[in-house]
């Protein structure tokens, strides 16, 4: 089941189902690659989270957990993505972008998110936790800040869900 993030005037978020017609065509590849970049997370021994940017349908920024092997706090996937794109491109105003990542992203990623300008946020998992972009707070589409990122949660959920639950199972 996809999600599309909405605020509501008192600056509740609600997610609703949606068509899969709903969602770009190229949002299950996109995801499909953010996930082998989880598992290269995982591999790592990082939390298993992927992420890439795509401008145009070219992927011009990706990345990986990386925070316990950087000793880096800041090194969430999305970013080590964000930074990789505003490299490739010669700017952080990352206009016209889509990101996508495995779980809904933290407070600190949403908020990059919208200083850097992307225009559509495509995630899988909710994360119950931190989520930012409709689950716990909506950063994305918050109506007090300059930006507001269009959004679509559950595209290949289940997988990256699996992912992550086995990944914290084994930890245990």
């Amino acid at each position: 089941m996809l999600l599309t993030c909405a605020s509501l005037p008192n600056e509740q978020t609600v997610q609703t189902a949606v068509s899969a017609t709903g969602a770009d065509e190229r949002d299950g590849d996109f995801m499909a690659r953010a996930l082998e970049l989880a598992r290269a997370a995982q591999a790592a021994g990082e939390v298993p989270v992927g992420a890439l940017v795509v401008k145009d349908g070219i992927v011009v920024g990706e990345g990986w957990n990386r925070p316990i092997g950087t000793h880096d706090p800041t090194a969430h996937a999305e970013i080590v993505a964000l930074r990789a794109a505003a490299e490739t491109l010669g700017t952080y105003r990352l206009l016209d972008t889509t990101l996508y990542v495995t779980l809904e992203p933290c407070p600190m990623c949403a908020g990059a998110m919208v200083h850097a300008r992307v225009k559509r946020l495509v995630y899988a998992a909710t994360d119950p936790r931190a989520g930012a972009a409709g689950t716990v707070f909506n950063i994305v589409q918050h109506p007090a800040l300059n930006h507001r990122l269009e959004c679509t949660g559950g595209v290949l959920a289940e997988e990256c869900s699996a992912l992550l639950r086995g990944f914290f199972l084994a930890r245990r």
